[in-house]
């Protein structure tokens, strides 16, 4: 596809005259319209660009403590560290990508002693003693770290623990799988052997305990089914890391299928309520990323995934352009992801430094909390980038790419 310029930003509304006589600036909308003519960008280029502004405006010591593979330092470590797979001679400031990761890892452990660990109300991918574990374990396949991360078991399986990703059950499965990955290769006759069969063992152990507990799976007392907090996202994570539950989960997703409003997007909670959210963490666009990932496993469901999924897009490509910064939890980089190849490259041509002062400037941008991390800031958008670039499945770093 030939290259065009990004379409330029929205423009908010201008006022004029003194301050007191201006009229009142309307809310913020929380989408624009998608009716610009299709756009690309140099996905490379766009990638190289994002880990300066990264490293640049957000060096290790200038993020803060906290947030596991969701924000903060370790996720961008997690961020670099994968990079450094995909990259593995490229410079970034005068670094590579494996020296970034660990600096960024170096300074989360300076706070070694003010994170609290894991507990019964956080135990999933934001909690940073298991994050710290599970990259350490990923990183130089070290047993040791892997069998402290299934000691950590005794909070995740008590019974005050939620399922969901983000603090629950679901995140530690993807903690496991992590740390699993690296030591695939590993036959049976040694060390690595017993890793692989000891984190099997605790990730049945607790998805045993997901399934034991009573429906609609709960978090603060409310039924969500979105990918964050709720349903979908405890199916995927529960399919990728023991495909054999499947067959029980079926009646779960063919109901959570049933659920999708006629405008293609999916609710936060049941009983539904206002066709609000599009995005990752609640809405259509977590919900076909989940359903994408979950579609081989379920051969019985496959019409209506396809159905849900080809709904779910023209959601998002109709409502996706959102107004929040671009970001993968509940910003245009995430929306982008579900996607396929053109309107994603579209998507994409949204994330640029450019548009995103561009947006800044005209008062239509909602600014993030944690602008440098993975699923809320620059991190994050380096991986959409990064997919572009390589061509990967397009896939949520954190979440089911593993």
């Amino acid at each position: 596809m030939a290259e065009h310029p990004p379409p330029s930003s929205p423009k908010a509304p201008s006022s004029v005259g003194s301050k007191e006589a201006r009229p009142k600036r309307p809310p913020r909308p929380r989408y624009f319209r998608n009716d610009a003519p299709l756009s690309r960008r140099d996905p490379h280029k766009q990638f190289l660009a994002s880990l300066k502004r990264l490293v640049e405006t957000y060096p290790p010591e200038k993020v803060a403590p906290g947030g596991g593979l969701y924000y903060g330092p370790i996720s961008i470590a997690y961020a670099f560290f994968t990079f450094h797979r995909l990259y593995p001679e490229t410079e970034v400031s005068g670094k590579t990508m494996g020296e970034w990761s660990a600096a960024y890892i170096t300074h989360a452990q300076a706070f070694m002693k003010e994170y609290p660990g894991p507990s019964p109300a956080k135990c999933g991918i934001s909690d940073d003693i298991m994050a710290l574990l599970a990259l350490g374990a990923a990183s130089a396949k070290d047993a040791d770290m892997a069998k402290e991360l299934c000691e950590c078991a005794d909070e995740v399986l008590d019974e005050g623990a939620s399922n969901e990703w983000l603090y629950g059950r679901a995140g530690f499965l993807y903690l496991l799988r992590l740390v699993r990955a690296s030591f695939d290769d590993d036959d049976d006759d040694g060390g690595g052997g017993a890793t692989k069969s000891l984190l099997d063992e605790t990730a049945q152990e607790v998805i045993e305990t997901i399934l034991s507990d009573p429906r609609p799976w709960k978090w603060h007392g409310k039924a969500y089914i979105g990918a964050v907090h709720g349903a979908i996202g405890i199916i995927t994570q529960i399919v990728l890391t023991d495909a054999k539950y499947a067959p029980k989960l079926e009646p779960e997703l063919g109901a959570l299928l049933s659920y999708q409003y006629p405008s293609g997007n999916f609710p936060s909670s049941i009983p539904p309520t206002r066709d609000k959210y599009v995005q990752f963490c609640h809405g259509a666009a977590g919900f076909v990323s989940s359903l994408l990932t979950l579609r081989p496993y379920f051969p019985h469901l496959a019409p209506r995934i396809d159905a849900a999924v080809a709904k779910g897009r023209a959601c998002v490509l109709e409502r996706g352009l959102l107004t929040k910064e671009p970001c993968l939890c509940h910003g245009i980089s995430g929306n982008a992801l579900v996607l396929e190849k053109e309107d994603f490259e579209h998507f994409l041509s949204y994330t640029t430094g450019h548009e995103i002062r561009s947006m800044e400037k005209d008062g239509m941008m909602e600014r993030s909390e944690d602008p440098a991390s993975l699923w809320c800031g620059e991190a994050g958008r380096a991986w959409a980038w990064a997919v572009a670039d390589k061509g990967l499945e397009r896939t949520f770093l954190g979440f089911n790419d593993i």
